[in-house]
């Protein structure tokens, strides 16, 4: 490395921390942290030494206060909180875009309420379970759904029945038939309530967006990108390595998630999603505009006729998103 390409790699961050949550979806990420794989990739860059922090966060509101605190500087969860914080820092020094997808998932809204067979069912003796009221992914498909069944203007028909949990702490209570009668949540937690006997299936996001659709996406500030270029290529690069490691060997990315997770998540089970054709692990922007269309009309966004490329940095544009 150049004497200039020195200096520059020197002054990039010495630490930094990475923002996932409780979901098969957070895969890649549990990859790069088991394989260390972005502090080698960006020792070979010349950035020595870096150590990479991964944090758990219960959904897509604490992502992103904790990035802008500046205590998180990659974020990950579901397309909607991206969008929202996209356009709440557009212009300012505090700009923030997708630096990546992760997947395409289908999400299920499960229930333990024998009754409740379509959102037409739910009623205020009701309540759903969810990662953050109004701002997940989960929220705004629920209004989606909402707006498709009871017609244009009643997509928040449904807000007042939603509360906030984790993933993990929605299926304990399912489980337990307190306080909720539904959870939409995200594999392996939607896959792990289906072997309960009582839980069903109310609905399937891709039933919602006509098809598969991006569920989690990675986003950083413009001024982390600036300033930690070496960082933000290494990060893009290792994300992509990740991903190739899925795709490739399923024993292994199995044998990862069940090592890390935590949950009761089976080799069986895990196995199972991963190789489920709805199921795709890349980093193209898949299905990005059904949101900001739906977001943008309802008024939960103001910046109308943004497209996918809008919302993430250069480095996916040539990717055949949507």
């Amino acid at each position: 490395m150049t004497l200039l390409g020195s200096a520059a790699a020197l002054a990039e961050m010495a630490e930094i921390t990475i923002a996932r949550q409780p979901s098969l979806g957070h895969l890649p990420l549990m990859i790069m942290e088991d394989r260390g794989l972005l502090e080698a990739r960006a020792a070979e860059l010349g950035v020595e030494g870096l150590k990479v922090n991964y944090a758990t966060l219960a959904g897509g509101a604490a992502m992103n206060d904790a990035l802008l605190s500046g205590s998180v500087h990659f974020a990950a969860g579901g397309v909607p909180p991206l969008l929202v914080l996209r356009e709440r820092t557009d212009g300012t020094s505090s700009e923030v875009k997708g630096v990546s997808a992760m997947n395409s998932m289908p999400l299920l809204l499960n229930s333990n309420k024998e009754g409740i067979r379509s959102v037409a069912d739910f009623t205020s003796a009701d309540k759903i379970a969810l990662p953050a009221v109004k701002v997940s992914i989960q929220a705004i498909l629920l209004q989606m759904a909402a707006e498709k069944e009871f017609g244009e203007g009643e997509h928040d028909r449904l807000d007042p029945f939603t509360i906030t949990m984790s993933h993990p702490d929605g299926m304990a209570a399912l489980m337990a038939k307190q306080e909720v009668t539904a959870h939409f949540t995200a594999s392996p937690i939607q896959d792990l309530e289906l072997q309960n006997e009582g839980v069903h299936t109310v609905l399937n996001s891709y039933d919602i967006l006509g098809g598969p659709a991006t569920f989690n996406v990675v986003w950083a500030s413009a001024r982390f990108r600036e300033e930690n270029p070496l960082i933000y290529q290494a990060f893009v690069e290792t994300l992509e390595e990740a991903i190739g490691v899925i795709n490739a060997d399923t024993e292994a990315a199995v044998d990862t998630y069940v090592r890390l997770s935590g949950d009761a998540s089976t080799p069986e089970l895990v196995r199972q999603i991963i190789t489920d054709p709805q199921v795709s692990y890349t980093t193209t922007p898949n299905n990005i505009g059904k949101y900001l269309d739906f977001m943008t009309r309802i008024g939960t966004l103001k910046l109308e006729g943004a497209t996918w490329q809008d919302v993430f940095f250069e480095n996916v544009h040539d990717k055949q998103g949507s």
